[in-house]
């Protein structure tokens, strides 16, 4: 189940994600010689009327589109691109202005975030929308919002200046907070106060025994409202929902690379596959929704300004933008090299990681005493 619970979730995505890069270049003219999903040895293929070898590799941790004229990670002219005729060059990729080959590049995150938008209007649009007030109707004695004077009844409007309206946002906001200070806006019989509060941090277990620290304010909500969206409120209720599963990314990759949330709660490909398989035995909408999430993910995280990802290609259009010129190939080429290095250092890191959440070691360590 886990197993292919995973593949369910990571094949289509990633197949969507390429389809943008895909569909793009063949939109500027450009040809696509390979679409592959996963990587290694082609397990299975064909090759269609346009001479484009769709294929699937062994490995289905990535995939790739290698357009005409694409011969080094750089997609810089070569010797190779230079002896082609030059009605074979007009169809490669280096043959685009960079302003194309942009739209080519990030086609591929845009779509990730595109598949979200739509996931979650139908999501949204099947069971409702959580419209929740954030209004408090109990306080947990003792909690961070007791201690700050906070009341039953209070509604809070909004967070260090940012409007809340539902309690799913406050949610949202206050649990990738631990441990923080922030100003809150109460209405309160009419009145308007500003009530700092400082949140606590929790280690939260769900059914599964997945354990994450969390922020918590200590107060509850009243009846659970599912509200009915009209079809152009489903679609802005949808964007707003991917920006704030952005938003919270980049919030929690702050939180990491500042030293506030340990770099032990990141995970790689071993927890998303565990984390697929639970969600598709909670039922078709859970799994849903976490699919989204994790298409948002592969989204922002293409996006990075990282060479070898999508981020870093656009990085250096944009330099290139600027400055009417490529940067040099062999600085294209060792900005490439050092970042291949770092993605697999940091597959490395994250997959021990996944191990060690798991209890690998601890159990290794066992054995051996």
């Amino acid at each position: 189940m886990t197993i292919l619970s995973f593949l369910l979730v990571i094949g289509p995505l990633i197949f969507i994600h390429e389809l943008g890069h895909y569909f793009a270049g063949r939109w500027f003219g450009v040809k696509a010689e390979i679409f592959s999903i996963g990587f290694g040895r082609e397990i299975a293929g064909w090759t269609d009327k346009r001479g484009t070898r769709w294929k699937v590799g062994w490995l289905p941790l990535g995939g790739y589109v290698k357009f005409k004229g694409d011969m080094n990670p750089a997609s810089q002219p070569s010797p190779e691109w230079l002896s082609l005729s030059p009605q074979e060059r007009a169809e490669t990729f280096q043959a685009k202005p960079v302003w194309q080959r942009f739209i080519i590049v990030a086609a591929g995150p845009l779509i990730n975030f595109l598949f979200a938008i739509l996931a979650f209007i139908a999501i949204f649009g099947a069971i409702g929308y959580p419209a929740t007030p954030a209004l408090i109707t109990a306080i947990e004695s003792g909690s961070p919002a007791d201690r700050a004077g906070m009341r039953p009844g209070d509604r809070i409007v909004s967070i260090d200046g940012r409007a809340i309206e539902t309690f799913a946002e406050l949610h949202d906001h206050v649990r990738i907070r631990p441990s923080q200070t922030m100003r809150f806006g109460i209405q309160r019989e009419g009145e308007r106060l500003i009530i700092p509060a400082r949140t606590s941090s929790r280690i939260e277990r769900d059914r599964f025994g997945n354990q994450a620290r969390i922020g918590r304010l200590g107060v509850r909500p009243g009846t659970i409202e599912l509200k009915t969206l009209a079809p152009h409120q489903l679609v802005g209720t949808a964007i707003t929902q991917t920006v704030d599963a952005v938003q919270m990314m980049v919030v929690t990759l702050g939180q990491v690379i500042s030293g506030e949330r340990s770099v032990k709660e990141m995970g790689g490909p071993l927890k998303v596959a565990q984390y697929s398989g639970q969600q598709a035995s909670l039922g078709l909408l859970p799994f849903f929704w976490f699919m989204a999430i994790i298409s948002i993910n592969l989204g922002f995280i293409n996006l990075l300004p990282i060479p070898l990802l999508d981020g870093g290609h656009l990085l250096f259009y944009i330099i290139e933008g600027v400055r009417r010129k490529p940067l040099r190939p062999e600085a294209q080429e060792w900005a490439f090299r050092t970042g291949l290095a770092a993605l697999l250092a940091l597959m490395i890191f994250v997959t021990l990681n996944d191990l060690a959440s798991f209890g690998l070691w601890t159990k290794l360590g066992g054995l051996i005493g």
